[in-house]
């Protein structure tokens, strides 16, 4: 014999995501580094989202085609990039 539950009550006692709250996709998450006043190198977008480097600067010409202004800085051996103003 199973025991039958509400549906509703199951519903109730098990947490989840609401409708305003929503995972932050891996584009979100890139566009938020590249947003940052010190920006992004290659290396750390690769790092925090498990991408391969040639993804990342393939990702950063996306973003480049959607209209956002990509700026490149180089200190050192380290490019990095940002979103420019």
């Amino acid at each position: 014999m199973t025991k039958n539950t509400p549906r509703a009550n199951r519903a109730a006692s098990a947490p989840g995501p609401t409708a305003t709250e929503r995972p932050q996709t891996k584009a979100e998450r890139l566009l938020a580094m590249l947003r940052a006043p010190a920006g992004a190198s290659v290396e750390e977008v690769a790092e925090a989202l498990g991408w391969q480097h040639h993804t990342v600067r393939a990702a950063i010409t996306g973003v480049r085609k959607k209209g956002h202004e990509v700026v490149r800085q180089k200190q050192g051996s380290v490019t990095t990039y940002r979103i420019g103003a």
